[in-house]
């Protein structure tokens, strides 16, 4: 996988089964809570991914035995609620589920810490949980602005470690805050009692902590979602063995696939029995009209019996993380969907509520927004989902939602590796449930007949054409135009990236004019051959020859198509002929076009044409190791159609 980027093509539909990894909230909370426990515990399927080693790596630091014993198995030797260090500098990354309760606990801990993470997490607010944490004597400094990491925690003045009994905490803003004040209070030895004011959002998450807890023997009193009370002398216990839940935010992504793309798509780890209010999403996919069934263990999705998935207008409060997927299926859904009270999306890895919009934006999307909520419409009636390059503002999630997208339009998808954050091996996952539009790449030397033969394959299934040659050729038209000299590699990339083409039956007009003609004289397709060696111009004309690719599939014709463009090509072609034949051909392509041609002169070009395509750089012209060849030297075009029609049609069908 590039990290700069990864090119999605259109999917023609989704379905099979996947094993979720390990829910990032359960992980990170019973990390932490056998760290604080008696006794060992062994943690199974916990998620191995960066939120968890940044806690890993802090409970390291701590002084916690952790210890390894498999992919995601960890025996963790808890310290009883004394950690042994009592002074670190723990860097925490972007991972909020370990910086906000990490924060608490070591400010009831007793000992000298230092806590900073990336830039985006000194953007998090952290105040009403360390204005809570003072409300108990905690000593806490902000290192930054005030309100906002890094933080210096050091131990309680004397006589103060004892004072309050109750703790104010706002719940409008973020859950964690609630979640690392229960977590840390056992701490403390005395009862404590937490009340909440404002609305509490994102509920599921507090249920998640309190079930957790209740694993490691603390039981909490509560008052509806108002007040909570730890007893005194409450303390952690291991369970000896806990299996992690999958990660039912995670899930919906896949759900959502199958929701759009057919199914059915089942998903295994988290069921009916999940502890996770994220499992809920599958919910709102049966209100917007998906068909959804469910175990103890597993969800499945898939699309309506009949018609489309319908807007719906939900609040959110019950699935913060998996409603940002809600909007992404919402592209496919008639009407509008509203999704309300979802205020903590600003706060989160970026502002997700700006970062949806703007993407969504780029597809064609009609969108509104408001402090707490985001309305999102399709594009109009008789309009496609546009081809678009998706930034991900280094937020895992954006990236996961927006390649559900897919089902709608090819996608270039930057920094993909964020979502190692919670799903490292995702896109792999993703590859492994999708099937892409299918691809027939037909490359080859020049005059070798790709241009006719591809383009009658093409009609012969009835698939989208591209000549990937023509828009090398009108780039070098469009330099020559411009008066820029086909070896300024910066100032054709612009060009080439700014192209206004558009393909209409066998016309091909640049800027609104046919050009078709204009392309083909053997000026500008010396000019197409010197251009295309350039890797600026190869990369700004990339992901647009991979937009051609759509429903029901596509025939191109190059010199990298199956190499380069489209390597997971269904049927890759290499067409080669002897250079005597190719001049024959193109001689008497220019004659029929009434051109004055030479054929002395014409071979010479095509041999120092062939000596430099297959020197270059920059994706050489050569066969690629599994292409088929095919010398048409003696052949008819209509056997030519004829052979590789047969190698399609044996290529077994993916689903």
């Amino acid at each position: 996988m590039s990290t700069a980027y990864l090119d999605l093509p259109q999917l023609v539909g989704a379905r099979g089964t996947l094993r979720l990894p390990g829910s990032k909230s359960i992980s990170n909370r019973v990390l932490l809570l056998a760290a604080l426990a008696s006794g060992e515990t062994e943690l199974h399927d916990l998620l191995v991914a960066d939120d968890t080693a940044r806690m890993l790596d802090a409970l390291r630091a701590l002084g916690v035995g952790v210890e390894p014993l498999g992919d995601t198995v960890f025996r963790v030797t808890g310290v009883g609620g004394v950690f042994p260090v009592r002074a670190a500098d723990l860097f925490l990354g972007n991972a909020g589920t370990a910086f906000r309760p990490l924060t608490a606990v070591l400010a009831l801990a007793g000992g000298d810490y230092r806590l900073s993470g990336v830039p985006r997490m000194h953007e998090r607010p952290i105040g009403d949980l360390v204005d809570g944490l003072r409300q108990l004597g905690a000593d806490i400094r902000y290192l930054g602005e005030a309100g906002f990491p890094p933080l210096a925690i050091r131990p309680p003045m004397p006589g103060r470690g004892e004072e309050g009994r109750a703790v104010v905490v706002r719940g409008d803003v973020s859950s964690q805050f609630l979640s690392g004040l229960l977590m840390a209070l056992p701490l403390r030895g005395v009862e404590t009692t937490v009340e909440v004011v404002g609305e509490l959002i994102s509920k599921p998450y507090v249920e998640i902590t309190l079930a957790t807890m209740a694993r490691f023997g603390v039981q909490i009193q509560r008052d509806g979602w108002r007040r909570f009370t730890v007893a005194a002398g409450s303390t952690y216990r291991s369970p000896g063995v806990l299996h992690v839940e999958g990660d039912a935010s995670s899930a919906s992504y896949f759900l959502a696939l199958g929701a759009i793309g057919g199914g059915p798509l089942r998903v295994e780890g988290v069921g009916r029995d999940s502890m996770q209010g994220d499992v809920r999403f599958a919910d709102a996919l049966a209100l917007m009209g998906a068909r959804i069934t469910c175990g103890a263990n597993w969800l499945e999705a898939s699309a309506p019996d009949a018609g489309s998935l319908q807007g719906v207008d939900l609040d959110c409060n019950h699935i913060p993380d998996a409603a940002m997927t809600l909007a992404s299926v919402a592209l496919f859904a008639e009407g509008p969907t509203s999704l309300r009270n979802i205020a903590s999306w600003r706060v989160k890895e970026t502002d997700r509520i700006a970062a949806m919009a703007t993407e969504l934006r780029k597809l064609g999307a009609r969108v509104d927004v408001g402090e707490d909520f985001i309305r999102v419409s399709p594009p109009l009636a008789g309009r496609a989902l546009q081809p678009a390059v998706i930034d991900t503002y280094d937020d895992h999630r954006i990236a996961m939602c927006f390649s559900v997208a897919a089902l709608g339009t090819p996608l270039r998808i930057n920094d993909p590796q964020t979502v190692a954050k919670t799903f490292p091996d995702y896109f792999a996952r993703f590859a492994e449930v999708t099937q892409a539009v299918p691809v027939i790449a037909i490359d080859g030397t020049s005059a070798s007949g790709k241009g006719t033969i591809a383009s009658r394959v093409a009609e012969a299934l009835g698939w989208h054409y591209l000549d990937s040659g023509a828009l090398y050729r009108l780039t070098a038209l469009a330099a020559a135009r411009a008066d820029v000299g086909w070896d300024d590699e910066a100032g054709v990339a612009a060009i080439a990236a700014g192209l206004d083409v558009e393909f209409a039956g066998t016309a091909i007009r640049l800027s609104g004019e046919d050009v078709g003609d204009a392309i083909r004289n053997e000026k500008i397709s010396a000019g197409a051959s010197r251009v295309a060696a350039l890797p600026g111009v190869r990369a700004a004309l990339l992901f647009r020859q991979r937009a051609f690719r759509r429903p029901p599939g596509l025939v191109a014709d190059g010199r990298d198509m199956a190499s380069v463009v489209f390597p997971d090509s269904s049927t890759k072609v290499f067409l080669t002929a002897t250079v005597e034949m190719r001049a024959r051909r193109r001689h008497k392509q220019l004659i029929d076009k009434g051109i004055a041609a030479s054929i002395t002169d014409l071979l010479l070009d095509l041999r120092e044409r062939d000596e430099r395509d297959s020197q270059r750089s920059v994706a050489p012209m050569q066969q690629s190791t599994d292409a088929e060849l095919l010398d048409t030297t003696n052949l008819t075009i209509e056997i030519a159609v004829a052979k590789v029609l047969d190698w399609v049609n044996k290529v077994p069908k993916k689903g």
